[in-house]
């Protein structure tokens, strides 16, 4: 992991086309700002967890057989 220091107003690239700005720091809070292409999805990373587990789970509920049938028995 890299760890940088940056005061409120100072921002980090990532690549050349996302940039992360610090543009708040209260107590142990810190607010983050985000530029970043509208084709990069940027989630909070416990939504990211989540949406990750869910995506697990619908993959163990599917009804193979039902898919089989779908597509004829074929294989």
């Amino acid at each position: 992991m890299l760890a940088l220091a940056r005061k409120s107003n100072e921002s980090i690239m990532l690549g050349n086309d996302i940039e992360i700005t610090v543009l708040e720091i209260k107590g142990d809070q810190v607010k983050l700002g985000i530029k970043a292409p509208k084709s990069v999805p940027i989630y909070r990373k416990e939504i990211y967890l989540q949406i990750q587990e869910e995506n697990r789970q619908a993959v163990r509920e599917v009804d193979v057989e039902a898919v089989k049938n779908l597509f004829g028995g074929q294989q």
